[in-house]
């Protein structure tokens, strides 16, 4: 219900949910706790996500398949407003040293030769997200393993013919 509708009351969210307004204040004291909530488990989600992937040691088509698949089940399971969800400092730092993790994964398979070098800097970074996202949310029919096959072929090969 956020991920469509950012501004959502609580009474709404609570209806969504089937549960009186009231059950969601007896554990939420406000909205900005039941966002931060959201916030942390997305975050928790995240970093669950990268570890999986084991993106420092495993063979990096593997992992790149690997963390794919993990953040498309993330998207899924967590669909916030990320630019809402960044505006929260702690949140935004943790979601920086998840950054950080997967661009040092991407310069390594780079420099193993699974990307091509010579790449506008942080193209991959920029790209990898925005055909995660895209694929979550346009092709909700595939599951996140055949969803991460087309991210990934996508990522390594383009939309080229050759």
């Amino acid at each position: 219900m956020l991920a469509a509708d950012p501004g959502a009351s609580i009474a709404s969210i609570a209806a969504e949910a089937g549960v009186d307004r009231r059950t969601v204040y007896r554990r939420f004291a406000s909205r900005e706790d039941l966002l931060a909530a959201i916030y942390e488990a997305r975050l928790t989600a995240i970093e669950k996500a990268i570890e999986d992937a084991r993106l420092r040691e495993a063979p990096v088509a593997v992992a790149l398949h690997r963390y794919v698949e993990n953040i498309i089940a993330v998207n899924r399971a967590w669909p916030v407003d990320l630019a809402r969800m960044l505006a929260d400092e702690s949140v935004r730092a943790r979601r920086d040293a998840a950054v950080r993790e997967v661009d040092a994964f991407l310069e390594r398979a780079t420099d193993e030769g699974l990307l091509r070098p010579g790449l506008p800097e942080g193209w991959a970074s920029a790209l990898l997200p925005d055909l995660m996202h895209l694929v979550s949310r346009q092709r909700p029919e595939l599951s996140p393993g055949q969803a991460a096959d087309v991210v990934v072929d996508t990522l390594l090969h383009g939309l080229g013919a050759s």
